[in-house]
């Protein structure tokens, strides 16, 4: 049996080498903000239009950064495998979560790994940043 897969788009914000992330209240779990590619949209797209959702702030497409493309298994769906595009951005402003996101922590990959549930994007996200520099 073939995976499926889920298109995804999200954002790599880091701030004092610590990378934010956004707690589902619907999987209990912190992921990197962002959400599904909808049918007929680009990542850029999906993620402006969730970015706006879950953290009340519009980001400024031509600030956007492609950073890396994520393939992880999607936590908590089994056989679905996300295909995540991520993207760098700077933060003018303070995020405030919406009511379908339960809060927003930075964290480090070893605060990070003791939580209850590990998403394994997030996961390779921290990987990813610990090698080019962008994260201890």
């Amino acid at each position: 049996m073939t995976n499926q897969m889920l298109q995804t788009a999200g954002l790599i914000v880091v701030r004092n080498r610590q990378l934010l992330l956004a707690f589902s209240n619907n999987k209990r779990a912190w992921y990197l903000p962002g959400g599904k590619v909808d049918a007929g949209e680009t990542a850029v797209q999906a993620l402006i239009r969730e970015i706006e959702e879950e953290l009340n702030i519009i980001l400024a497409e031509k600030d956007l950064t492609f950073y890396y493309h994520i393939s992880a298994p999607a936590f908590g769906e089994s056989g679905l495998q996300m295909e995540q595009d991520c993207f760098l951005y700077d933060l003018k402003a303070e995020p405030k979560a919406s009511k379908e996101i339960g809060g927003l922590q930075y964290f480090d990959e070893a605060t990070y790994r003791k939580e209850e549930h590990i998403v394994p994007g997030v996961i390779t996200a921290f990987e990813k940043l610990r090698v080019d520099g962008l994260v201890d």
